[in-house]
């Protein structure tokens, strides 16, 4: 009978489980060999293990001790660490290292993938240089919005998982494309009988946020056919910020460089610091229950037509004013107003945040529904031969909710502007008053909005496998395989058009629909175009400036908008296998295959969004687009030396990769590595190689997509200040004449826009790694294992944008700024309202370096009447640094937030009988945000650095003969994410955005499995 040549971990026609010998997290495959398994205790002897396919190669060999570093997470282990679903196991620190990850506390962030998406990166290098297999197969990208680029790990099933084997190592001469920083390969179990219910409940001790996950599983094998499969129904509860006290209240976190004593500001309201928008950096943040008008001064307030001068607010100093608050009791200057803008002080004491802020997600909420089927049958013909099938889908239902602050510009001279402000010339046009200058600006807290998402996932695989009759042991594994991602999502916003209309009230004539009239007015569109039905601005008065808006004004301005992504990859794979010749040592092992890959692309953004017509929110244009390549590839293995004096074993091992892409063009990568075992107890292995990650789709044709940018970003405000570079000055004054003192009062606009027609091309690296791994013999009680591996990756040519930073920068104070050449060929500014627009293409700039060590240690050692087993993982990085431009220095992250310089995890366990204890803990050492953020901590009176975080985990498993249970705590000791200052990294509350920290904060947790 044929035995299954996957590409993946030991199936073996012995069914030795090696998962049995694998102990907890983050244990380390590579560490076992036969002769450790036979040690084991196992009744089958280590002669009896078959061949078979490790990650990371493609050839079947006995010896698990492998050329490239690979870990291996048994779904057990995740189980007793109290991980609910597959995405939480993928994104655990013992696999990650302390690498940031994108999850679901990114819900309001543009990511790849959209919102709702969860990925893995290896590395730190990014989710689209880690490739993300099933059962040695490419899971396709999946998402919403036009960058979709990478696997989404919420289409994975989780009660069908055996194990998932991790290479941390560059792999494309071996996978193709995205193979860069490693390969995750997600392992499906096989020979199930009978059926098993499954459950996993976390509970959060503070309340909310609960995580649920309900599993059926089962499967029947017969003679010559077998079938199994499972079904997934998982669901994250929302955490809003009010749901934990350390997010209540996003504050400067400012401190005195000398004393050391904090240097917020003291709201004079409270007599407490004050409190800022969550989702902005401190006192930079936006603004509500406020109005903008021109500056009022000392000198002017009579030739205004005021009655005296401006009341300032409490906390205001200075006696010029520009943003003014509702106080019913001031009866001179702005009546009915007090001044908050203008002095020292005028950010600080102006209205910014209010309770409905904290409905915002912490942690966005989510449901999952995963299904999975894998089937065989044996043909008894063509070689033995093996049809196998596999489908695997889900269905992906995600919301966020967000805080919209709304900026109402009334018309000069309109009649919704009240006598007492009728003095009031804002500025220009700002975009919806049609040309009209804007007599005063009403910054509103509008309140709460929501983004859904809906991904439905589909990826069917069929098959064929076999012996090849006409070659000895050579093997044959042709399949092939489609995947669809099938998304839609909506996003409530703001429409140009409609505040446009809207704004332009004029007195009502007869004839007019009276449900369109306010207060004697109505819409000028209304006389025009009836069927408009629109709403006008609300007269402007307090209530209205604190938030108070009519219901069908808000359903007027305030709209659904709805998109929809498409994408989809075919692949067709051959591959062959087996010995070519013999040299003394044992067989020269070689493969070769071949493989064809489509990839398609079609994001249909909201009519709205490509018309341009979102008010203050990134707009999309479709991304289309497609890709065909076409590799052929081969692996050589040969064994120089084995059983030999001082040389256990030799083995040298390389392969090769041709590809050939429609977009770019051909390349080719390579690797080579060796395993060197002096004695049976110790071994060297090394390797080097190349790899390539080709442009993602989206990349190449993703439609300009606009987003805005805080109107400090614009380079010549205050352009005339000392200090200022000569050529800044100087081009600033071409552009600006006579505004040495100008402000930019408009975000700057910035479009993203996929760089296909300006000939971006494959990023390449170059992979290095060197090891030596211990595996000591201590007494038949006894197994110790020890790796050391030290990694060294280099990116060249990464594809990535410039960044508007970088670009308005460069242009601005450069001496080409007149000729418009460069990249001032990418900026454009408004010659009316002054705002700037950055255009921002996809291109191959980047370098990357990552060099470190990865240190693993596995134990086992009977106890008593137990054994005790011990696991310990920890990263230590030399070096993260990057450069954007070949000319640039490389700029050094290692240590730095988000990038810490040592990541780590332990688990010790003692199993009895039909018990199982475990204690674990996750630490992240502690790092400094200072070199980023070009700041001197003696000097700032910012603090970007945190301490290590260390969480702890404790559990207990019972397990009997059809049943078994796990109950545990996480973060035992309710740890929260340390602080930061405000002003230069994304924050939650006052902590930093990083997966690396638990938001949740401590949960009780309780699994469940019962076999039929």
């Amino acid at each position: 009978m044929f035995t299954k040549n996957a590409l993946h971990l030991a199936i073996t026609t012995t069914k030795v489980s090696l998962t049995k010998y694998l102990l907890p997290l983050g244990s380390t495959l590579l560490l076992l060999s036969p002769s450790a398994l036979s040690q084991t205790g196992n009744p089958n002897s280590a002669s009896e293990i078959e061949e078979l396919v490790v990650v990371g190669s493609r050839i079947r060999q006995t010896n698990l001790k492998t050329i490239s570093p690979t870990q291996m997470i048994t779904r057990e282990s995740a189980a007793t660490a109290g991980l609910n679903s597959t995405v939480d196991l993928l994104q655990s620190n013992a696999l990650t290292g302390g690498a940031s990850q994108i999850n679901n506390a990114y819900g309001g962030y543009v990511t790849n993938g959209g919102p709702g998406a969860n990925t893995i990166s290896l590395r730190g290098l990014g989710a689209s240089r880690t490739l993300v297999l099933i059962n040695g197969r490419r899971v396709a990208p999946s998402g919403t919005q036009g960058a979709v680029g990478t696997a989404d790990l919420n289409v994975l099933p989780t009660a069908m998982i055996e194990r998932v084997e991790v290479l941390r190592d560059g792999a494309s001469s071996i996978y193709g494309s995205d193979a860069v920083s490693g390969v995750i390969n997600v392992i499906t179990r096989e020979a199930v009988e009978g059926w098993a219910i499954e459950g996993d409940f976390n509970y959060p001790t503070e309340g909310d946020g609960e995580q649920i996950r309900l599993s059926l599983s089962g499967g029947m094998n017969e003679e010559r056919f077998s079938l199994s499969g499972s079904f997934d129904y998982y669901e994250r509860k929302p955490l809003t910020l009010g749901d934990r006290k350390w997010t209540r209240c996003n504050q400067d976190k400012l401190r005195d460089p000398q004393t050391g004593e904090s240097a917020d500001f003291i709201d004079p309201n409270t007599g407490k610091s004050k409190c800022y928008p969550i989702t902005t950096t401190g006192s930079n943040g936006v603004t509500i229950n406020t109005i903008g008008t021109q500056g009022v001064t000392a000198d002017n307030w009579d030739t205004l037509g005021l009655n005296g001068p401006v009341v300032g607010g409490p906390g205001s100093s200075g006696t010029t004013f520009t943003r003014f608050r509702p106080n019913a009791s001031v009866t001179t200057g702005v009546i009915g107003y007090e001044g908050v803008g203008g002095g020292t002080n005028d950010l600080n004491v102006r209205d910014t945040f209010e309770q409905r802020m904290l409905n915002e997600d912490l942690i966005s909420p989510a449901k999952t529904y995963t299904g999975f089927l894998q089937s065989k049958y044996d043909l008894q013909t063509l070689g033995d031969a093996q049809l196998y099938a596999e489908l695997l889908a889900s269905r992906r239902e995600s919301n966020q909710t967000s805080y919209r602050q709304l900026s109402m510009d009334y018309r000069r001279g309109s009649p919704l502007i009240p006598s007492e402000l009728a003095y009031g010339d804002f500025a220009a046009d700002q975009g919806t008053s049609d040309g009209e200058r804007v007599g005063v600006r009403a910054f509103v807290g509008f309140g709460n909005d929501s983004s859904v998402q809906e991904i439905d996932f589909y990826k069917p695989t069929i098959g064929i496998r076999g012996d090849l009759t006409f070659l000895p042991d050579w093997r044959y594994d042709i399949y092939a395989s489609y995947a669809k991602s099938d998304a839609s999502y909506e996003r409530d916003s703001f429409l140009i058009d409609k505040l446009t209309y809207a704004s332009d009230a004029i007195s009502a004539p007869a004839g007019v629909d009276p449900t369109l009239i306010r207060d004697g007015l109505t819409c000028e569109i209304n006389l025009t175009n009836p069927d408009e039905k629109c709403i006008p601005y609300p007269h402007l008065t307090a209530a209205v400036v604190g938030g108070e808006l009519p219901q069908d004004f808000k359903d007027y301005i305030f709209r659904n908008t709805q998109g929809s992504t498409e994408y989809e990859e075919s692949i067709f794979s051959a591959i062959i296998d087996g010995p070519l010749f013999n040299v003394p040592a044992g067989s020269v092992q070689g493969v070769f295959g071949i493989e064809h890959r489509r990839m398609e692309i079609n994001d249909q953004p909201d009519a709205n969004s490509i018309a341009g017509n979102l008010f203050n929110l990134s707009s999309a244009t479709p991304t289309i687009g497609d890709d065909n390549v076409n590799e052929i590839y081969t692996e050589i293995q040969i064994p120089i030396l084995l059983g030999a004096r001082f040389a256990e074993e030799l083995t040298l091992n390389g392969s090769i990769r041709y590809t050939d892409y429609d977009s770019y063009g051909s390349d080719d990568t390579y690797k080579i590595g060796f395993i060197y075992s002096p004695t049976d107890w110790i071994s060297l292995r090394a390797s080097r190689g190349t790899s390539f990650r080709a442009p993602a789709l989206f990349e190449q044709f993703q439609g300009p997509t606009s987003g805005f940018r805080s109107a400090s970003l614009d380079p010549c405000n205050e352009y005339g200040a000392d200090g200022i570079n000569p050529n800044r000055a100087a081009n600033c004054a071409l552009e600006l004449p006579g505004q040495p003192e100008f402000l930019a009062t408009n975000g700057v606009e910035v479009f993203s826009l996929g760089g296909a027609d300006a000939g971006l091309f494959a990023e390449t690296s170059d992979n290095t790694t060197y090891g030596i791994i211990f595996t000591p013999t201590l007494g038949d009680s006894t197994d110790l294992s020890i790796s050391i591996d030290y990694f060294d990756i280099q990116i060249n040519n990464g594809v990535q944008k410039a960044g508007e930073d970088e670009i308005l920068d460069r242009c601005y104070d450069s001496a080409d700024f007149a000729a418009d050449k460069g990249l001032c060929r990418l900026v454009r500014r408004d010659p009316v309202t002054k705002q700037l627009t950055v255009n921002d293409t996809y291109t191959n700039l980047a370098t990357e370096i990552v060099r470190g060590l990865d240190i693993n240690t596995t134990l086992s050692q009977e106890l008593g009447a137990g054994t005790v087993s011990l696991n310990l993982s920890l990263t230590r990085y030399y070096e993260q640094s990057s450069k954007l431009f070949s000319d640039d220095p490389l700029e050094e992250f290692n240590g730095s937030l988000e990038s810490p310089e040592f990541g780590g995890s332990g688990e010790i366990g003692y199993a009895i009988d039909s018990w199982k204890f475990t204690y674990g803990v996750d630490w992240i050492s502690s790092m400094d945000g200072y070199a980023e953020a070009d700041e001197d901590p003696a000097e700032s009176f910012s603090d970007y650095r945190v301490p290590s975080y260390l969480e702890h985990r404790l559990s207990a498993r019972y397990q009997a003969d059809n049943w078994k249970t796990t109950v545990g705590v996480r973060n035992l000791t309710n740890e929260t994410p340390p602080e930061i200052s405000a002003g230069y990294y994304n924050r939650v509350g006052n902590s930093p955005l990083y997966s690396g920290y638990d938001y949740v904060g401590r949960e009780v947790f309780i699994s469940f499995q019962v076999q039929y």
